[in-house]
């Protein structure tokens, strides 16, 4: 039960990152109130690092700022890495 609990958590955080992407953006444009970049970085942070990702580049947002550009995909290889690690452990009963 937990998988799918950690399953459906990283989902929603994804769509939500993405979605904070695609929105800042448009307040952009539109000269609006916006989403702070360290909002925008928390979400990453929490588990949402593959939907901004994708909000990056899908909204071609923030990839002019090198931090954005190397600090997203370091945090996405990393909860890549933490995933990889959780299913090895379930799938194959390695770790303590």
């Amino acid at each position: 039960m937990t998988g799918k609990i950690l399953l459906a958590y990283l989902v929603i955080i994804n769509l939500i990152a993405f979605f904070i992407y695609g929105l800042d953006k448009k307040r952009a444009k539109e000269h609006a109130w916006r989403i702070s970049e360290k909002a925008l970085f928390l979400v990453a942070i929490l588990g949402g690092a593959f939907g901004a990702m994708v909000g990056m580049y899908a909204f071609h947002h923030k990839t002019k700022h090198w931090y954005f550009r190397l600090g997203i995909p370091l945090l996405a290889a990393a909860w890549a890495v933490l995933i990889w690690l959780a299913v090895r452990d379930h799938w194959f009963g390695i770790g303590g």
